[in-house]
């Protein structure tokens, strides 16, 4: 994601995840007082529409679950192959007349579980040992900056000192976009 202006050709999907002159108010430590802040500012009648709050320094958690076996791999994939066969009967029990519904909610869920179960078995003698658990993962930010249009950007200041929620000084801003001033000041007058 870029807080540099939208220049010719510009993403139109993203233009509410940018600002065209980023100025930061405070890089906080946690979301919920990035969040603070911007509550803050919006309790005091402030433009909110006109901030942003940016995750940094991003990182991957990642926080393994189970060890892998022959046997936790076949039952996973025997339970979720049943899930799916339950859904495909469920849709064809739907769209046509059969002579049982119950017939053919069993019979499809087997075939789920056959086809389930050699599936995930086959995908975890590709893997060779090679990842012998489970895990879930996460990115996170270990900072969080809050950016405004640089024509609220003093106004923002304020209200943030008068409320007492300071974020440490921000270590840079926005890269100047090409040809223009930087990030924090808006283009010369043409």
């Amino acid at each position: 994601m870029s807080l540099q202006p939208k220049g010719p050709g510009g993403r139109q999907g993203f233009a509410t995840l940018s600002l065209e002159y980023p100025m930061s108010l405070g890089v906080f430590e946690k979301y919920v007082d990035a969040q603070k802040a911007v509550d803050a500012l919006s309790d005091n009648q402030f433009p909110v529409e006109n901030c942003l709050i940016v995750g940094t320094d991003l990182k991957q958690l990642e926080r393994v679950t189970a060890r892998l076996t022959w046997g936790r791999v076949a039952l996973g994939g025997l339970l979720s192959g049943i899930w799916l066969g339950l859904f495909v009967g469920l849709i064809l029990s739907l769209f046509s007349q059969p002579s049982s519904p119950l017939t053919l909610l069993l019979s499809t869920a087997l075939y789920g579980a056959v086809f389930g179960l050699v599936w995930s078995l086959m995908g975890y003698a590709f893997t060779r040992g090679a990842r012998d658990f489970s895990s879930v993962s996460q990115v996170v930010a270990t900072r969080y900056e809050v950016f405004v249009e640089h024509k609220f950007a003093q106004q923002g200041r304020t209200i943030l000192a008068d409320a007492g929620i300071t974020g440490f000084a921000p270590t840079a801003t926005a890269a100047p976009h090409p040809g223009e001033g930087d990030a924090g000041t808006p283009p010369p007058a043409g």
